[in-house]
């Protein structure tokens, strides 16, 4: 008698078909008469960020999961090299200890994480972002243009940022090499046998997986 109670309460296929359908008018209507403020200085509502950010966050922790770290992060030289990278590519959105806030930076949204304050991304997660890039927020994909080896050399002084003072950075940065082109022939001379399991990167800077 309780089970079929309960079934006669329950809502038919026919109603929950209905229901779907209205939801997915709803929805076409709102996408398409594009209601939703799209621009960068309109930042998205609690819900929409928070679902944003899970998607973004469990992505990158599954994606980087077998990315295999060099033990040398801690080589001057690799950290000399990463210094001029990030000089070059990475100051106007991510900043640097004692620097100021640049037009860019400002009017980013999602704002640009300042890496000097950031420490709870792992190496193999600071590793994947900047090879591969994050959609819808304005953070390219470097591996296009940058072998492993390179990458590797960003994500080591960029470990280092947090503990550094803004006359550390600035010497880090100054004696870093100052030919960012010399690097990029250096890199297309050799074949990069790849950071992430399967792959590899040809001179000419396409990459293969097996």
């Amino acid at each position: 008698m309780m089970a079929f109670s309960v079934r006669r309460h329950l809502p038919s296929v026919a109603f929950v078909l209905v229901f779907l359908i209205v939801i997915a008018a709803f929805a076409g209507v709102f996408i398409y008469a594009g209601i939703y403020n799209i621009g960068a200085d309109a930042p998205h509502s609690k819900a929409v960020y928070g679902l944003l950010r899970e998607l973004r966050e469990r992505a990158i922790a599954n994606h980087s999961r077998n990315i295999v770290v060099p033990g040398d992060l801690n080589d001057p030289k690799r950290i000399e090299a990463g210094a001029g990278l990030y000089e070059e590519m990475c100051t106007g959105c991510h900043l640097g200890p004692g620097v100021e806030q640049s037009e860019l930076s400002q009017g980013l949204y999602p704002a640009a994480p300042d890496l000097a304050k950031t420490t709870d991304r792992s190496a193999a997660q600071q590793f994947w972002i900047i090879k591969h890039g994050v959609k819808l927020s304005a953070m390219p994909a470097w591996g296009k243009t940058h072998n492993d080896q390179l990458i590797w050399d960003m994500v080591a002084f960029i470990r280092r940022l947090p503990s550094m003072s803004p006359d550390q950075y600035q010497a880090a940065i100054a004696s870093a090499p100052e030919d960012h082109e010399e690097m990029m022939k250096d890199m297309r001379k050799g074949h990069d046998t790849g950071s992430e399991p399967h792959a590899h990167v040809h001179a000419e800077g396409a990459e293969h997986h097996h």
